[in-house]
């Protein structure tokens, strides 16, 4: 999440409290996946209040927080979501990414993780995270499905 559905920047105010800034456009990228039939999860290494909320707002109901080991959650998702592990993309930023982005079928890089994130996957997107990044990895997965011509159609 951090560093992916934003810019990895936390916000800490005098309080104590913590905000993100998160890309709305992304939001949409997120729920045209859901729409088009697409599961949609999240694991990711921090709780986080604001992670809370965004994942409601959107109705994201496979959320992982506070996981130390992205890879030992992935059973976990299989058997939630029937589906196989080849049939997942991952999205990651940095060094707690690469053990799940070993085991799945599609592992992406925002255009500004870490250097061995990046060797390590299949793919970078051109936009950095919180700044687009998931939109066009939401679109490239429609495109590759053969559902993005009937979602433009939509608009």
């Amino acid at each position: 999440m951090d560093g992916v559905l934003t810019d990895g920047g936390i916000i800490y105010n005098d309080h104590g409290i913590e905000t993100k800034i998160f890309n709305v456009k992304d939001g949409l990228g997120i729920r045209l996946l859901m729409e088009a039939g697409i599961k949609v999860g999240i694991i990711t290494g921090r709780r986080s209040g604001a992670l809370t909320h965004r994942c409601n707002n959107l109705n994201i109901s496979l959320v992982f927080d506070g996981i130390k080991d992205k890879a030992a959650v992935l059973n976990s998702v299989l058997d939630m979501t029937g589906i196989s592990a080849k049939e997942i993309a991952f999205v990651g930023d940095d060094l707690p990414d690469l053990s799940l982005m070993k085991i799945i079928g599609v592992s992406i890089a925002v255009a500004d993780a870490h250097e061995i994130v990046r060797e390590k996957s299949d793919m970078i997107t051109s936009a950095t995270g919180g700044a687009g990044a998931v939109r066009e990895v939401c679109e490239l997965i429609l495109k590759a499905k053969g559902r993005w011509e009937e979602i433009l159609e939509r608009f």
